[in-house]
């Protein structure tokens, strides 16, 4: 089974093994046709090393929190991105601070169990990654989210959530006010989605999807009428916003409010929110 030390250059970090002097190596192909030369593991050995975070010559690097994970990953091509993580292991590497220099972290996992090899196919891959994080800091400015909307002489209501910026393990609270009520709603619902763009100009493609689906309300509101939003976000599978990375890809999330009326028609107003990740939120 091969191990890759896979990361985000927000600063100089390398990846050293105890042993890496003497485990043998061994040609991996990766996608771009170039071979490279891996160390080879198996299941129930240990997996030591160090990792090295070395800021920008001059600059600082402010964390909230570092750590380093081991994953068992499949993807389907066809469904590119999009990773079933069959094993996952994690390594609290440091507190929230900030690194002026060089500095060197030690992690183990020991008898690591890897069920299984690692394959590079026509239509699939399953390998085996280490990955070190550095968390973003909660953001410093996180205004509410205030609206009216309505349909002319036959509804008008408000809703506000308490945030803008949500981490991954945020809760959204909020409330939705009636002002005017003239056609027979039915029932009402709050769906969060994530819509992913590829590529660029004419060559984009867009991808949305319903991750949840919450029901507010179930019945016909009155004008005058309340009613909160308290929408937990730890069940659902989602990840940090993405903007415009290296200029191949965005991942955007949305809050969609649904109401359908008695004639099954759907009225929707949509708002986008950021979705950020926390040294709490692994």
């Amino acid at each position: 089974n091969y191990i890759i030390g896979a990361f985000k250059p927000a600063c100089n970090i390398s990846i050293t093994f105890s042993d890496g002097k003497t485990r043998k190596q061994v040609p991996l192909k990766k996608e771009n046709g170039k071979t490279v030369m891996v160390p080879l593991f198996q299941s129930q050995e240990n997996i030591a090393g160090k990792i090295s975070v070395e800021p920008v010559q001059g600059k600082k690097v402010e964390h909230n929190g570092i750590k380093i994970e081991l994953l068992g990953q499949i993807e389907m091509y066809f469904d590119r991105g999009n990773f079933y993580d069959f094993t996952s292991l994690v390594r609290e590497l440091d507190v929230p601070g900030e690194i002026y220099e060089r500095k060197t972290y030690p992690f183990e996992f020991s008898t690591v169990e890897m069920p299984y090899e690692t394959y590079n196919g026509v239509n699939v891959r399953l390998r085996y990654v280490l990955k070190v994080r550095n968390y973003t800091p909660p953001p410093s400015i996180n205004t509410s989210i205030k609206m009216e909307v309505g349909i002319e002489d036959c509804l008008h209501i408000e809703f506000e959530y308490n945030k803008s910026k949500y981490h991954l393990k945020d809760v959204i609270i909020g409330k939705i006010y009636f002002l005017l009520v003239r056609i027979k709603i039915k029932n009402m619902d709050l769906e969060i989605r994530r819509r992913e763009s590829t590529g660029s100009g004419a060559n984009t493609h867009v991808e949305t999807e319903t991750l949840a689906k919450f029901e507010l309300m179930d019945g016909a509101p009155v004008r005058g009428e309340s009613i909160p939003i308290r929408l937990f976000l730890s069940p659902y599978e989602l990840t940090p916003t993405h903007r415009n990375i290296n200029n191949k890809f965005s991942v955007k999330y949305y809050l969609n409010l649904v109401l359908v009326d008695e004639e099954d028609r759907r009225y929707f107003k949509q708002q986008e929110v950021t979705i950020y990740r926390l040294a709490d939120t692994s």
